[in-house]
């Protein structure tokens, strides 16, 4: 396997030995002779973006001394569209356009608009028509941990602080005034708390890294440039030595603790890094090190309030750092089991200062950036809108179901226009096809620490999956599955051609049909089982869904996935629905799901199965008993059989009424039984 040390080298031709590895920052420093021609390092260390499929697309990626872009390389994804769909290659191509372009650039997807103003700015870059959410997520990566490593390594990317502590603003104040007006940050965790985040007693680990004769763990932490905090902390003269230390832009942090952990570790050194404590704010990482001024902080105070590991930490002005906006302090509890195996635990605790402190250096102060979801969200604001609008108006014609199909040549074209509408705006344009494998995502993100924002990152999907689950709980399976389901509508207009055009349609004994029908669920029960231990596995297996091949990919793919999705859509030519009804597992998660329906509005008369089987005779997907009965599980609520309920011309309930009555031309009205 390539050494990592040999991939940053094919980044810069011209580096002409070994990079060297700052092991504090996790920056590479690439050399030709003796003179710094760029850095490398990957991008997992710099920021946590989950991609479209929960994991984070880690790159190793090279900048010149000028913020340029020297080179690229994947070093791990999990994306699909690129591992089971697309292949490599398209996402090769794709970051193959940053190298000579700066990190500061701003990168547009697509071409410049006829008679559009371009800044200079602006980079326009080809994207990935299949695969828009991945890589949006990319490029956020790329730049965002960028810009991170330049505010480490390049001057002139150095970020000054948004906000200056005011020199001229002091409040006396004593330790009790500064823990109740929230200026010192007064964070308290038990051993009880850290119990039921391991699911053990602390006592199971091996002596030496806890002191459980101490209940729990109390951390105090303070911003230290206000004088109003850093004076009252240190005194007047300590907080002019610490000033003095610190360099221009430097801020400081104090973070003192008593109890059963120490936060430092036992390995850390006055002047280093600290590994189990750091901050982060807007969802980055702010680097501190130790100021290596241990008596700064009053003795006394600390002895009153029986606190120890008193230090203070720097954070330099490349890191962006605003102390007027929220910030985190986090803790990272690193705990073995033995000399291999450890359990990890991280805690967080929240700070926020007054404005009061501080004064505004300037209207560029750094901003939380923009979530990655946000960002999606609103460049498909009008997709949005029109799913959500026919979504609206599909769930106002099922509410109104029976005046609808009274007319029946109106609801024919209803139905037929939007099948037509789901095929191709919902299915192929938007790429809304929902799969099993969102639902296996959905149970694997639920044991894994659930992340709502790896769902929000395609607005189709999330927008179908929770419409989806509403109406499993009004409806059952079958709204899903007979309307705004893109490959279930490709196999129903199949079928209509051949009825149309005469293709013999193969009926499936009842006893046949009740086996084939179990097939789906074992398929399921398989994915679900494998799922949690192998996601990679799962997600293989997961193409017997020929989705991806004749929906998403609009059969652009390999030759196997291709035959096999043709077969399926073939079988559906004289099966009606064949896929949906044997081997589909995502409807046979829905049908589980939807026995919890709460309605079942399709209405049944008493001469509904005794005598009648008209219904059953026309239902394709063979969703009704010889009594009449409807089974919800199957039904995938097209509604023909209300139309022939409905239509005084095919009920046989009112045929018969008439026929008593001698009277062929009047009028019956048929009461229907309760629905079954």
């Amino acid at each position: 396997m390539e050494s990592i040390e040999s991939k940053i080298l094919s980044l810069f031709p011209s580096a002409t030995r070994a990079p060297e590895l700052d092991t504090e920052n996790k920056i590479w420093t690439v050399y030709q002779l003796n003179e710094i021609i760029g850095y490398a390092y990957e991008s997992n260390d710099f920021v946590d973006f989950k991609g479209f499929s929960g994991e984070r697309i880690n790159m190793l990626i090279g900048l010149d001394t000028q913020g340029m872009f020297t080179g690229l390389t994947i070093l791990h994804h999990h994306e699909p569209i690129f591992i089971y769909g697309l292949g490599p290659e398209p996402l090769i191509e794709f970051i193959n356009q940053y190298p000579l372009h700066s990190l500061s650039d701003r990168i547009i997807f697509g071409s410049p608009k006829a008679g559009q103003e371009k800044d200079a700015k602006d980079t326009y870059f080809d994207g990935i028509t299949k695969a828009t959410i991945s890589i949006i997520v990319i490029n956020d990566t790329i730049l965002s941990s960028a810009r991170e490593v330049a505010r480490k390594v390049l001057p002139s990317f150095a970020q000054k602080a948004p906000a200056i502590a005011r020199t001229d603003l002091f409040t006396k104040m004593n330790w009790d005034n500064l823990l109740s007006n929230d200026l010192v940050k007064y964070w308290r965790f038990t051993q009880q708390d850290i119990e039921a985040l391991v699911s053990q007693d602390l006592s199971h680990y091996p002596p030496g890294q806890l002191n459980l004769t101490k209940p729990h763990t109390d951390i105090y932490y303070a911003y230290l440039n206000a004088p109003t905090i850093g004076k009252n902390l240190l005194g007047e003269h300590n907080f002019q030595r610490l000033m003095a230390k610190l360099d221009d832009g430097e801020q400081a942090i104090a973070i003192m603790s008593n109890g059963f952990y120490n936060y430092l570790g036992s390995d850390f050194r006055s002047g280093a890094i600290p590994e189990n404590i750091r901050i982060e704010q807007h969802n980055l990482p702010i680097t501190i090190r130790d100021v290596n001024l241990p008596d700064a902080i009053n003795p006394q105070l600390a002895i009153k309030n029986k606190i120890d590991n008193l230090h203070i930490f720097k954070i330099r002005p490349q890191a962006g750092f605003d102390p007027s906006a929220p910030m985190q302090l986090l803790l990272n509890m690193k705990l073995h089991r033995n000399h291999i195996a450890h359990d990890n635990v991280t805690l967080s605790s929240n700070y926020s200062l007054p404005s009061s402190l501080f004064d505004q250096t300037s209207e560029d102060a750094t901003q939380k950036p923009e979530a990655t979801w946000l960002k999606i969200w609103k460049g498909r604001q009008l997709h949005i809108f029109i799913l959500t609008a026919s979504l609206l108006l599909l769930t106002l014609a099922f509410t109104m179901q029976r005046k609808l199909v009274a007319h029946s040549k109106g609801f024919t074209w209803f139905r037929r226009v939007f099948l037509l509408y789901t095929l191709v705006y919902i299915g192929l344009y938007t790429q809304g096809q929902l799969s099993i494998v969102n639902l296996i995502a959905l149970l694997v993100g639920i044991i894994n620490n659930f992340d709502v924002q790896v769902f929000l990152l395609d607005p189709i999907i999330f927008i179908l999956l929770c419409y989806t689950a509403f109406t499993l709980l009004l409806w059952g399976r079958g709204l899903f599955c007979g309307w705004p389901c893109p490959f279930g509508v490709m196999q129903e207009l199949l079928a209509n051609v051949a009825i149309k055009t005469g293709i013999k349609q193969w009926r499936i004994k009842p006893a046949l049909h009740d086996k084939l029908l179990k097939i789906k669920y074992i398929i399921l029960v398989t994915l679900l089982l494998i799922a949690p231990y192998s996601l990679t596995t799962a997600e293989k297996m997961a193409e017997i869904e020929p989705f991806k091949t004749a929906v998403t990919l609009a059969f652009i793919r390999e030759w196997p996935f291709v035959i096999y999705a043709v077969l399926i859509l073939a079988l559906g030519l004289f099966i009606h629905k064949f896929y949906c009804r044997y081997l589909c597992p995502l409807g046979a998660a829905l049908a589980i799901l939807g026995k919890l329906h709460r309605f079942k509005w399709l209405d049944r008369q008493k001469a509904c199965g005794n005598p009648c089987q008209l219904c059953k005779r026309r239902c394709g997907i063979d969703a009704i008993k010889k009594t009449g009965e409807i089974d919800y599980d199957e039904c995938i609520q097209c509604l023909e059989c209300v139309v022939i309920l409905q239509d005084p011309k095919q009920c046989a309930a009112t045929l018969s009424a008439r026929k008593k009555s001698g009277n062929n031309t009047a009028p019956v009205i048929i009461t229907p039984i309760k629905s079954v």
